[in-house]
């Protein structure tokens, strides 16, 4: 058996035995991961990093707007609001990535158990 399919496995055996709002945060962990490693690198890295995280808020904001998303809608609008903020920034021509950084990692730590 390949390593690739040991690796899918594992992979999903963990996924199974940790929660959606964990899985959810180690998502917004990833992408200030890519951030991170991004911030002082070269334009191509930011780049990428930016189109990681840009598919993440994208998905955070179709999600919200969903019609069968049943969270109350003062929080609905504040996710919104904060994906607009998100947006506009990585949209900029020198994207502010220490801004985009802190709110993923406080979006993650709202979806951690602690």
């Amino acid at each position: 058996m390949s390593s690739l399919m040991y690796a899918s496995r594992y992979y999903r055996a963990v996924s199974a035995s940790r929660s959606l709002r964990e899985q959810e945060a180690d998502i917004f962990r990833r992408a200030t991961g890519g951030l991170r490693a991004s911030r002082d690198s070269n334009p191509l890295d930011q780049v990428r990093a930016l189109a990681d995280n840009r598919r993440v808020w994208n998905m955070v904001r179709a999600l919200v707007r969903d019609p069968q998303n049943q969270l109350d809608d003062a929080l609905k609008g504040a996710l919104v609001s904060i994906t607009l903020a998100v947006q506009r920034e990585m949209d900029s021509s020198s994207p502010d990535f220490d801004f985009l950084i802190a709110v993923n990692e406080n979006i993650a730590a709202g979806l951690s158990p602690d």
